[in-house]
């Protein structure tokens, strides 16, 4: 499989989100639905997941597998920009259109990782 500059941009941007649910927990723990229990502890592992997932597409022996497992992640974290998009405390008072466009922006993520899948 070619790893072209797009799939390394997809994993560091991978690297850099799920870096990010550590250094600043509490903007991920907002966008959580009350309704899942431990919101800790799904910060922690979509964040640790972020990270090795983006560390695994870049080993060409292992991107297919992190390729499915980032499309497992986006479907996982839907509820997340749901929840942005429904609750005003969630939605970082950005304007209700973008948090729309969000939601339809999770089909062309999920869209660039499975050209990786191939």
């Amino acid at each position: 499989m070619n790893l072209s500059w797009h799939l390394y941009l997809m994993a560091f941007l991978y690297i850099i989100a799920g870096i990010n649910h550590f250094r600043n927990p509490k903007m991920y723990l907002k966008i959580i639905p009350p309704y899942f229990k431990n919101p800790n502890l799904i910060n922690i592992l979509s964040g640790a997941s972020e990270i090795i997932l983006g560390v695994l597409l870049t080993l060409s022996i292992t991107t297919r597998f992190a390729a499915w497992g980032i499309i497992a992640l986006l479907v996982a974290v839907f509820p997340a920009n749901l929840f942005m998009f429904q609750n005003k405390k969630a939605s970082f008072n950005l304007p209700k259109w973008i948090l729309f466009v969000r939601l339809p922006l999770q089909l062309v993520l999920i869209f660039w990782a499975y050209q990786y899948t191939l």
